[in-house]
């Protein structure tokens, strides 16, 4: 009688203990000029009549950045939260500008403009040319491999926009603030990568609690590029 409330006790212990638990990764990714060139982007001789229409980077206005975990996520693997979703063409635009998606995710091209628009690319992960087309049709393409893949159309110069194609679902991109955060990550120690088209990306390690949350803040900058 008595091993038999044991084992009851320990079967009631079991279906009460967590199931899928899990972590956060929160923190902050920014980016900084070049040390000692602060102040690139304005005096000096762009104050000249011929650098006018130069543009130059405010580094506190960047966006699109992109967080995400750089590594194959143990266990069963999860489908995306979308596996469908829409770069939209419109006043000659692409948005969202990057659009960050789980390999394998569908994504649709819908031409809003009432002008014609080719989009294509030639990135190795995606090489595709959807062809000219107003609102009559709305292209589909799934990407099934992992990679930067840039867009463009064959007819306006300045369209431009990029598909960060993932290899797991917990990315994230920051707000107009620089926050970001990933949820319900698997506990573990995991690689975390902050991306920036215009910057080289940079990684952190870290170990995700079981319950609760971890830290981690990026700082982009060209200057962690090779010198040459």
């Amino acid at each position: 009688m008595q091993m038999r409330s044991i084992i009851g006790v320990s079967l009631l212990l079991v279906s009460l203990a967590p199931i899928g638990r899990a972590g956060d990764i929160v923190g902050t990714v920014r980016a900084v000029p070049p040390a000692g060139k602060a102040d690139a982007g304005g005096g000096g001789g762009y104050e000249s009549r011929r650098y006018k229409f130069v543009e130059t980077i405010d580094y506190d206005e960047l966006r699109d950045f992109v967080v995400y975990l750089d590594q194959e996520v143990p266990g069963p693997a999860e489908p995306p939260d979308q596996q469908t979703v829409t770069t939209t063409q419109k006043d000659a635009n692409f948005d969202p500008h990057v659009l960050p998606v789980v390999v394998g995710t569908k994504v649709l091209w819908p031409n809003q403009d009432e002008i014609y628009h080719n989009v294509f690319s030639m990135s190795e992960p995606a090489q595709f040319d959807l062809g000219y087309y107003k609102k009559e049709r709305v292209p589909e393409l799934t990407f099934d491999q992992v990679g930067r893949v840039d867009v463009h159309c064959a007819i306006h110069t300045k369209m431009h926009c990029i598909v960060l194609v993932l290899p797991n679902r917990y990315f994230a991109k920051a707000d107009a603030r620089g926050r970001f955060a990933i949820r319900g990550v698997p506990p573990g120690r995991y690689r975390v990568r902050a991306w920036h088209e215009r910057f080289p990306s940079k990684v952190h390690e870290v170990v995700v609690p079981a319950d609760g949350e971890v830290r981690a803040d990026f700082v982009l900058s060209v200057a962690d590029l090779p010198k040459r």
